[in-house]
């Protein structure tokens, strides 16, 4: 290895040597290794891992950002460039790409010269091999799924098998439906489960478009692996779920019989993952039927515009849903729970209800609040303990760490039992009932009695994890001896400090280590007693701490100890082998148990949160999609009245069907237009995960999906306006009246002509055709003639209505300098603020003084004018119209209802002069009615 030791953060980095012989042996080994562009691969030093090739530009680039950090191993000619990895950075590499990345799969290699191995393999949606790596320190706050799909033409219409694998919990899943050609249910459904990593057939039937899909599976930042369509078979899989699946095979075999595409797509995923080669996983795992219907549908620009989830860059916690309501979940399991909840917003009124009457009945009772998170904080994160237990190499601690966490169940439940408010019957039935069943049945008894009967508790102190000596004879004979050996070693400790004239302890230590049992003295004791230690004792080495060193009879003493020591602990393996077997019998009681406590900590956090704010949250009323409106009253954003430093103005809303059910929002950039569309959403999400939201009352009409266009998104390979497009078509096509749909700006990525005109038609088809509550932030102002057609019979908009709002902001007459005001407030801007906005933004003075020229000569530039030519108002001020809205919309409507008259005729039916009759008359009725209306008669 040659070149210039480099050293990222102070720390220098560990050297790989290894002789001519040694590196050509790696190298050789190196370079038979199959091409896999996605895979890292690390190979284990003992005390350090080493990257080679690609692999190892790619490290000094990204983690170390420095191509220093490489290394040239073997000759110029057949060389290869290497990396050295400390351990901090080899977690750090992990962690960043099975748990942020979704372009890569990381591989470590054990072995020596030329000989290596494989031993672990991680993908984004497969962690197993890792999680001991990845959560040492850290909760593990989301559940890795693996998602497998089988897309197939059947009768003209394309259908989707999916099937999904949640190997941190144990589960299965199948789903089969009709989809589009943008694929927007499975983009729903990747949200939906959490997916990490998506399965398709590298060769699928020709008539399907696989770009599409490709897509969608990007969008939602998820790892894409194609695998041979030969994979993708259902052949033997009854057979083969039958030996993991907890249970008789009978259900299993009914399950699959429902489905023709989505056994495949599970078949293919069996197989990538490899279940049936672990036999920890036979009988333990559940398999289901996934049924897209029960939730809200949301898709992955929704979950950005919502900002559901926690960003890579987001430097506090409070910038994400999630973060903020994550805040007080104590434990892993209810973090893991909060973040499916949170993408799987329920659709059921009752189920919804009870949920909010658990986090209304915790709200009202802070003892019984501050009780259950005191308690919660005292568990730890049962489902990966459980976890633990199966695995080969499990030890004594997670049986000791879900016994504390047992031992909390009877004060968890005292504190259930105290509450006897007006939800104390749903108390009982949701957590109460499960709990004293549990007690009653005596399964947590028998655990504990086995734990207290095998461990020695009483070395927990100590931070160790032994077998009691009690529990095996064979054990408490070794113990005996270990015993006798150890008083021994103290009574020769004794001796030795009387002959030195040192006090025990103080000045002489016994200690065990790498050298076994020695004796320790300062550099300053060794100096009086040096004559008498170098004469009659061993010195083992000097250091700044002091000097080690031993006798004849403590070292023989020393290897009696270690050789009982190591007979004690092959005699323990096979008893603590026995324990975690047993242990692991109790796997189901301890599952259904995380279900309950994970459940109770979210709904704690929901009261918590609710509680906390400065203003506090308030329970919705919850009305069935087809009843009710949306009705917020001094609604805020959670996510932003939770920075600091920030004082939140709150902004009514009223969605109501037939008066304002579609809303028109104009004003200023940087006005809060794209706060107050966003925080509705994210109040009606709220709202329907079973959490209070931040306003001061609240109605809310269930929706089935929650659309969003706001902001720029992020698909490869398309232009910003193209993706506008995109997700637009999204919301036309998948959108119903039982949706909500909030978009922002759009049209911004085209001329000012060809953006109006298609905002103008899709707000008409929104209004006419969707019909779904819609906020529609824009900054064409035109479009507020569309609230001016309301009572037009021709458009059947009355049961929908539309409605104009704007945010306020004001200017100065004397300083011409502008005011955001941040409110919502009824009616039409008709105000263009975007040099004032440029202003505000501290543009160079002569900057805003040509844009403000500009753009008079611009509006000053126009065949038809639309606005006085006498205005000598500023840009930016308010500038009378020649045409009002209403001789637009009626002119317009009138207009249209001609043209349908006309295209109405049965002019192959009609000889000439009956045709020329009645058009002539039609047209002397458009000429009459435009008589009143300067707009219609510009055109005739």
């Amino acid at each position: 290895m040659e070149g210039d030791d480099f050293t990222p953060e102070g720390g220098k980095l560990p050297e790989l040597k290894l002789d001519a012989r040694q590196a050509q042996g790696f190298i050789s080994f190196f370079k038979k290794l199959p091409q896999d562009p996605r895979a890292v691969r690390l190979f284990d030093r003992r005390d350090y891992y080493t990257a080679h090739g690609e692999n190892a530009t790619f490290i000094a680039r990204t983690y170390y950002h420095t191509m220093s950090a490489l290394r040239q191993l073997g000759s110029s000619s057949d060389g290869i460039s290497s990396a050295s990895v400390s351990k901090a950075m080899f977690e750090t590499i992990a962690r960043n790409i099975l748990l942020e990345r979704t372009d890569r799969t990381l591989e470590l290699y054990e072995g020596s010269g030329s000989s290596w191995r494989l031993t672990k393999s991680g993908t984004p949606g497969n962690i197993g091999s890792f999680e001991d790596i990845l959560f040492a320190n850290n909760d593990m706050q989301d559940s890795p799924v693996i998602v497998a799909l089988f897309p197939v033409f059947r009768e003209s219409q394309l259908y989707v098998g999916l099937s999904f694998l949640d190997m941190t919990n144990r589960k299965l899943g199948l789903a089969e439906f009709p989809e589009d050609s943008r694929f927007t249910n499975v983009e729903s459904a990747l949200v939906a489960l959490g997916c990490k990593e998506c399965l398709i057939p590298a060769d699928c039937e020709k008539s399907i478009d696989l770009d599409p899909l490709q897509n969608a599976i990007r969008n939602c930042n998820v790892l894409l692996t194609e695998r041979k369509k030969a994979d993708f078979k259902s052949r033997d899989l009854a057979q083969d779920l039958g030996r993991i699946i907890r249970g008789s095979v009978e259900p299993v075999s009914d399950l699959l019989s429902q489905f023709d595409y989505a056994v495949v797509a599970l078949g293919a995923l069996l197989s990538y993952a490899e279940l049936l080669a672990d036999d920890t996983n036979y009988g333990n795992y559940t398999i289901e039927k996934y049924n897209l219907n029960c939730y809200m549908r949301l898709d992955s620009a929704a979950v950005r515009a919502l900002n559901i989830a926690e960003g890579k860059t987001d430097m506090n916690k409070n910038f994400s849903l999630f973060g903020l309501m994550n805040r007080t979940c104590t434990v892993g399991m209810g973090k893991r729970l909060l973040n499916r909840w949170l993408k799987q917003p329920l659709l059921d009124v009752n189920e919804i209800n009870n949920r909010l009457d658990m986090v209304q009945a915790i709200v009202e009772n802070p003892e019984l609040r501050q009780g259950l998170r005191q308690q919660l904080k005292r568990i730890s994160d049962i489902d990966r303990l459980t976890h633990s237990l199966r695995k080969k190499s499990a030890n004594l601690q997670p049986v000791v760490k879900l016994y504390q966490s047992c031992s909390r169940v009877s004060y968890i439940k005292g504190i259930l039992q105290q509450y006897n408010g007006q939800f104390s019957t749903l108390i009982r039935t949701k957590f109460l009932d499960p709990l004293e069943a549990w007690m009653t049945e005596n399964r947590f008894g028998r655990f504990a009695s086995l734990v207290e009967t095998a461990i020695d508790l009483d070395q927990l102190d100590n931070g160790e994890y032994r077998i009691s000596p009690l529990y095996s004879s064979d054990l408490a004979v070794l113990k005996d001896e270990l015993s006798v050996v150890e008083d021994h070693i103290n009574n020769l400790h004794m001796h030795t400090a009387s002959d030195l004239d040192l006090s025990v302890d103080k000045h002489l230590k016994l200690e065990k280590g790498p050298f076994g049992h020695v004796f320790r003295i300062s550099k300053k004791e060794e100096q009086k007693v040096r004559k008498k230690l170098t004469s009659n004792y061993i010195i083992i080495e000097t250091r700044k701490d002091g000097v080690k060193f031993t006798s004849p009879k403590l070292k023989k003493l020393g290897d009696q100890y270690q050789a009982l020591f190591s007979e004690y602990t092959s005699c323990q393996k096979k008893v603590v082998d026995d324990v975690v077997n047993v242990s692991g019998t109790f796997s189901e009681v301890f599952e259904n148990f995380a279900v309950v406590l994970s459940e109770l900590d979210v709904l704690q956090s929901f009261a918590d949160l609710a509680t906390s704010c400065p203003v506090p949250y308030v329970r919705p009323d919850i009305t069935a999609s087809d009843e009710g409106d949306i009705i917020l009253q001094s609604s805020r954003h959670p996510c932003l009245e939770a920075q600091d430093s920030v004082n939140f103005i709150p902004n009514d809303c009223t969605l109501v069907r037939g008066k304002s059910w579609f809303q028109i929002i104009t004003g200023p950039n940087m006005g809060g237009k794209s706060t107050f569309i966003r925080q509705v959403g994210v109040n009606v999400l709220m709202a329907q995960v079973g959490s209070f939201v931040p306003c001061d009352q609240a109605s809310i009409s269930v929706r089935d999906c929650i659309f969003a266009r706001v902001g720029a998104g992020e698909l490869r390979g398309v232009s910003t306006f193209m993706q506008e497009m995109l997700e637009t078509a999204s919301i036309l096509k998948g959108a119903t009246d039982k949706s909500l749909i909030i978009i922002d700006e759009l049209g911004r990525g085209t001329s000012t002509y060809d953006g109006f005109g298609l905002a103008w038609a899709i707000c008409e088809h929104l209004v006419e055709v969707t019909r779904a509550p819609t906020l529609f932030a824009t900054h064409f102002h035109e479009l507020t003639a569309l609230a001016h057609r309301n009572d037009d019979e021709h458009l059947h908009v009355s049961d929908v209505g539309i409605s104009n709002y704007h945010v306020g902001a004001h200017i100065d007459p004397s300083s011409r300098k502008l005011t955001m005001l941040y409110k919502v407030e009824p009616g039409a801007c008709d105000q263009s603020f975007g040099i004032h906005v440029a202003e505000f933004a501290n543009f160079p003075e002569a900057v805003v003084a040509l844009a403000k020229s500009k753009a008079a000569e611009l509006e000053d530039f126009s065949t038809t004018p639309t606005f006085s030519e006498d205005s000598k108002d500023e840009v930016g001020s308010k500038r009378k119209r020649v045409f009002s809205p209403d001789d637009v919309t009626r002119g317009a409507a009138r207009a249209r209802l001609f043209l349908d008259e006309m295209a109405a005729l049965p002019i192959h039916e009609m000889d000439g002069s009956k045709t020329m009759e009645i058009a002539s008359k039609l047209k002397a009725d458009l000429l009459k009615d435009a008589a009143d209306n300067p707009w219609l008669q510009q055109f005739l």
